[in-house]
């Protein structure tokens, strides 16, 4: 049954892909926000054993057709809005794909076969949308084929897709699962030269357009949480993450001398992906060396993401300021009162602007404050008691689009210390800049004065004007009424403004005469 139009609608859609037939739902508001509410997940290995004659093999397509019937039946439990199926490589490959398809018609499903450019194009959707990224080289590898595209101010410029899939490349040169072995010197020459047959005209394009790659898919995905395992890197997020060469490198030498079983016990490892993780990471190793690339950027969103951007945007599919809007869909989920967000945020913006002149810092530092300011309190939709604590847990849960690790980390540091304690890295160190621990600080107590200035919740101090001299500064407060318990609170941060900006603070009620007509400061990109 429909929702009525205020209320959220949840879509659901099925990938119908060559190793994994999964189903995600998203909740949203058309345009406004979204959310992913649940994913399901099954292994069918679609495209494994594919005859000579293209042929998909019947058990191969009872599995997928049992798993999408239970999905249609969650679905219908449920009470989805809409339900689509998506179907790639392997049964635009096969030859008895398309009867796949009409069994599948005749659950009463929509359906719709991609091309191998269109299977492209929802990949570099999902990238647009997902990174700070405007060009980029995007190769999305699933388990049957990989789409190698162009992506030129956040649209798809072209783009071919190669029979290069995790599970094909396993399948013709390393066998799957117990079947999987040590690899053998002469294995892994076969399956590079075929990786090099298709996508030479590919990465020599990579070399004289020095665009970043960007890579899509479970596998490489897996590749990558092995190596922050590895790195002991302290920050689980995978979309954004970028992998040094060097490090797919050192993996692949370890992955060459073990053979599945022992791959399986790898940190990081899905036992579903043991028998295709090393194609993955020679798939990759080639592009990197071949297109003279340090590092790839992996992309914690694909096809489904893309897929679903496609119904939550109206034409081009783009959001128009990615950073503003995930800082909006987080608000959106786990906000508080907004009026005082932007009061808090107005207030240690005018605190940055006055003290530039003491810490030096610019437009990208103004604007992690201010995205800061916006979620400052997310955390109390857990609880009030260690809110500091709930709200930084929720910004590192999961990715937080358009913004680097780096970047995130600082807003869940920023979040975490609004309150009190002493502003520290603490194991982020090796994530962050040399220089972030002071850039951390001055950002704190920006954010912290302004929070306690908002401390009544009443917005009673309107304005800030920040004078400056040798050995102190003074915060001259303005607003109806003099703001006791604020002035009382901001008070409690002397010592840390003292210990970041080297001089005493002076915190004054300056009357309601100061006040400016319409003071607002607006978030940065808003």
């Amino acid at each position: 049954m429909p929702s009525h139009p205020s209320s959220p609608r949840r879509a659901g859609i099925i990938d119908l892909g060559s190793n994994t037939v999964r189903l995600v739902v998203f909740e949203h508001q058309p345009g406004r926000w979204f959310r992913l509410v649940d994913s399901i997940r099954e292994r069918a290995r679609l495209a494994e054993g594919l005859t000579e004659d293209g042929m998909l093999h019947e058990a191969a397509v009872d599995r997928a057709l049992a798993a999408i019937e239970l999905y249609a039946d969650y679905a219908e439990a449920a009470e989805l809005d809409s339900l689509e199926v998506i179907a790639t490589s392997a049964v635009r490959d096969s030859k008895n794909g398309g009867d796949l398809l009409e069994r599948i018609a005749g659950l009463g499903l929509e359906v719709r076969l991609l091309s191998g450019e269109e299977e492209a194009g929802l990949g570099v959707n999902a990238v647009a949308n997902g990174l700070l990224v405007d060009d980029a080289w995007v190769v999305d590898q699933g388990g049957g084929s990989a789409q190698g595209s162009l992506m030129a101010d956040r649209r798809w410029q072209w783009g071919t897709a190669y029979p290069l899939g995790a599970l094909r490349l396993a399948e013709r040169h390393f066998g799957l699962g117990a079947r999987s072995d040590k690899a053998k010197p002469a294995q892994i020459e076969r399956a590079e030269s075929e990786i090099a047959e298709h996508m030479r005209p590919f990465a020599e394009r990579m070399q004289s357009d020095r665009r970043p790659l960007v890579a899509i898919g479970g596998t490489i995905r897996c590749v990558a949480r092995i190596i922050q395992k590895r790195e002991n890197y302290p920050f689980e997020v995978l979309h954004g993450y970028r992998v040094a060469a060097t490090a797919i490198d050192d993996l692949l030498r370890d992955l060459i001398k073990l053979d599945y079983d022992r791959r399986c016990r790898l940190p990081g490892m899905s036992s579903e992906r043991a028998d295709l993780v090393l194609p993955a990471a020679l798939l990759f190793r080639w592009l990197l060396r071949q297109g003279e690339r340090d590092e790839l950027i992996v992309s914690g969103h694909g096809l489904r993401e893309g897929a679903f951007y496609r119904r939550f945007l109206s034409h081009p599919h783009l959001l128009e300021d990615r950073r503003a809007f995930s800082v909006g869909n987080l608000f959106a989920q786990f906000g508080q009162p907004r009026l005082h967000a932007e009061r808090v945020m107005r207030l240690a913006l005018e605190m940055f602007d006055g003290l530039r002149e003491l810490h030096g810092y610019g437009a990208e530092e103004r604007e992690l404050l201010a995205r800061a300011a916006i979620l400052h309190d997310v955390g109390m939709t857990i609880d009030y008691y260690r809110h500091d604590h709930h709200g930084a847990f929720l910004l590192g849960s999961s990715a937080l689009n358009g913004f680097s690790h780096r970047e995130q980390i600082l807003l869940i540091l920023l979040v975490r210390y609004h309150r009190k304690g002493t502003p520290s890295t603490g194991p982020f160190a090796m994530v962050l800049r040399r220089d972030d621990r002071e850039r951390l600080g001055v950002l704190t107590v920006c954010l912290r004065l302004a929070e306690h200035l908002e401390r009544s919740r009443s917005g009673r101090v309107v304005r800030v004007a920040v004078e400056t001299s040798k050995r102190s500064v003074r915060l001259r407060l303005f607003g109806p009424v003099r703001p006791s318990v604020e002035i009382w609170e901001a008070a409690k941060d002397a010592r840390l403004f003292s210990r970041v900006f080297h001089r005493r603070l002076d915190l004054e009620y300056g009357g309601s005469d100061g006040i400016a007509p319409s003071a607002r400061i607006p978030l940065p990109g808003s």
